[in-house]
């Protein structure tokens, strides 16, 4: 739905730059709180990476847990860990039917190794299972080529309580929930300027401006000349992917498993939408390109993998940028009094976001300080 631009001078509690997935989080649990709550967006809602992703929700970061725990520690990994759970059960509750009708939920997430490594999957499993509370289950080789007709993967991580949703409907159900909790939302409204300086920070739009006595930037890789040094503290990295035409009962034939797959490379990651069509995110790059340029790569892919499924016609190709830092972690917390940051999520966007948006209006609001987990 069309929200409009910002014409006209405006006094808030909280503004948020970025109606992506982390900044509507904020403003939905903002305005919940009863906080008055505007959201500038210089395009419009979900543009970029919010908006396309393959919508897997499960407990994680872009950062491997054993890294995690060398970085922090046993414990502080542990609270970082349950927090991200904490997000994906928020994300399973927002994204429930009567809230967001045709969100096509599935459960179950499956990353498979791409090498024969049975006991470093055995230690991976008992840290999750008896150290974080997760519950998982160990797939033998047999088990994992029985549901992916496949020889290039070996053993698997199945997640029973990771999930699947429509990605784009999951963030434009989010604005629809913020609009109705009362956070105002203004598309095409770049953000000029930036004072954040006082109690009351000022922030300059090309038709209006605002005061706020808090900002929270969600503007990811795009917030640009007003936070420039922010911005380039991420490594943008395109992700494209891929939706295959309807492939009828020889998709059935091969892929036996209805939730989402990953291999522990990082390259390939796939789920059956619709029934019989794959949704399937392989290219990379550190520069933006059209998306469809990439459909015979991803075709190719395909059939790298699953070479029984012959040629496969890509319908529909889409792609957006992720904020990758170099520790490979979030960054989620206060810069200053009064001014915040939640982005970098990397490819764990849908459960980091939603953790993020949480953890930050309930800073402002009830000074919540577990984002500081986040500072190292």
């Amino acid at each position: 739905p069309f929200r409009a631009r910002l014409s006209f001078d405006l006094d808030v509690d909280i503004c948020v730059v970025g109606a992506g997935l982390a900044g509507l989080t904020v403003a939905l649990e903002a305005a919940r709180q009863g906080a008055s709550v505007a959201v500038l967006e210089g395009r419009h809602v979900g543009w970029n990476a919010s908006g396309h992703q393959l919508g897997t929700v499960m407990p994680g970061y872009s950062l491997p847990v054993a890294d995690l725990i060398e970085r922090v520690g046993l414990d502080d990994a542990r609270e970082l860990w349950a927090l991200s759970k904490e997000g994906a059960e928020y994300v399973r509750a927002a994204a429930a039917e009567e809230a967001m009708p045709g969100i096509a939920l599935t459960e179950g997430a499956l990353e498979v190794s791409n090498v024969d490594v049975g006991e470093t999957l055995i230690s991976r499993l008992q840290m999750l299972n008896h150290d974080f509370d997760t519950e998982v289950e160990g797939w033998q080789v047999d088990c994992v080529r029985n549901q992916l007709g496949t020889s290039r993967y070996f053993h698997g991580i199945y997640y029973p309580r990771a999930f699947q949703i429509d990605g784009r409907k999951y963030v434009h159900g989010l604005a629809a929930q913020a609009r109705r909790a009362g956070a105002r939302i203004f598309e095409d409204t770049p953000v000029v300027s930036i004072d954040p300086s006082g109690i009351r920070k000022r922030i300059v739009t090309p038709s209006a401006r605002l005061r706020a006595s808090h900002i929270v930037l969600a503007g990811n890789v795009h917030l640009g000349a007003p936070m420039q040094r922010l911005s380039e503290t991420l490594l943008p990295v395109w992700r494209f992917a891929g939706v295959t035409e309807p492939l009828g009962e020889r998709l059935k034939e091969v892929i036996a498993f209805r939730g989402s797959v990953a291999d522990s490379d990082g390259i390939d990651h796939f789920r059956v939408v619709d029934g019989d069509r794959l949704m399937w995110a392989s290219p990379e790059t550190t520069w933006d390109a059209r998306p469809q340029r990439f459909a015979a790569a991803i075709a190719r892919r395909i059939a790298t993998i699953f070479p029984q499924l012959g040629k496969v016609p890509i319908a529909e190709t889409f792609g957006g940028a992720v904020g990758v830092t170099v520790h490979g972690m979030p960054q989620i917390g206060a810069l200053r009094k009064g001014l915040w940051v939640t982005s970098g999520f990397g490819r764990q966007g849908l459960n980091a976001s939603a953790m993020a948006g949480q953890l930050i209006a309930r800073s402002i609001l009830w000074g919540d300080d577990r984002w500081r987990l986040f500072s190292p």
